[in-house]
């Protein structure tokens, strides 16, 4: 987290409006992508949740990553919500909306301005799970592998892993100009929700 942000949660956390606005301005694109891939159109409703469930609990938050926790909050949010609707996102488009997404040779930190679309997050929705999700919060959400494993309870050698055989097979399938069935019928997140780091004693998520 840089140390505006941190500045920023500090001020939010002492009934500061403009500091929070700050906050949902520096987070809320990267988590409107993030929630897309995992809960397609109804990303909207489950972001509003997560801001909500932000703003409750922030004055608990105790330091550290802030993206990762807002994340966390998003994913398990997203993971209610999916457990809710019984229904996994669709957002089919033609890959040949997707000439500029980022080739073999590109790294997950270099990707996130390719991969920001509506069309090419429909595309990484049909990749294996571990792989989706690892692109998505290292591309998209601009986790490092370590934080990343944190959130998704993984080594950080097996998110870097991940997120590169993902980019690696977005490159295959732009190459072959095929669009790609989705994955064995698997979300992109494990159904299991991750804990809500650095809150001591956070209250349930509201169903």
């Amino acid at each position: 987290m840089t140390g505006d942000l941190t500045e920023a949660v500090v001020a939010a956390q002492a009934g500061d409006e403009e500091a929070f606005r700050i906050l949902y301005r520096s987070l809320q694109p990267g988590l409107l992508r993030y929630l897309t891939a995992l809960v397609g159109p109804d990303a909207e409703d489950v972001a509003s949740e997560t801001w909500l469930q932000i703003s409750r609990d922030l004055s608990r938050f105790t330091g550290g990553e802030f993206r990762a926790w807002a994340v966390t909050i998003a994913r398990n949010r997203a993971m209610d919500h999916l457990r809710r609707q019984r229904r996994r996102p669709s957002l089919p488009v033609p890959v040949q909306e997707l000439n500029d997404l980022a080739g073999d040779a590109d790294t997950a930190e270099r990707a996130g301005e390719t991969i920001g679309t509506e069309s090419a997050l429909a595309l990484i929705a049909t990749l294996p799970p571990r792989e989706a999700e690892a692109v998505l919060l290292r591309a998209v959400i601009g986790l490092d592998a370590e934080t990343a494993g944190r959130v998704l309870g993984r080594r950080p050698g097996a998110v870097r892993t991940a997120a590169h055989r993902g980019l690696r097979r977005l490159a295959a399938l732009l190459e072959r100009g095929d669009e790609p069935e989705p994955s064995d019928g698997e979300r992109i997140a494990p159904p299991r929700p991750r804990p809500t780091p650095q809150v001591s004693q956070a209250e349930p998520a509201d169903g």
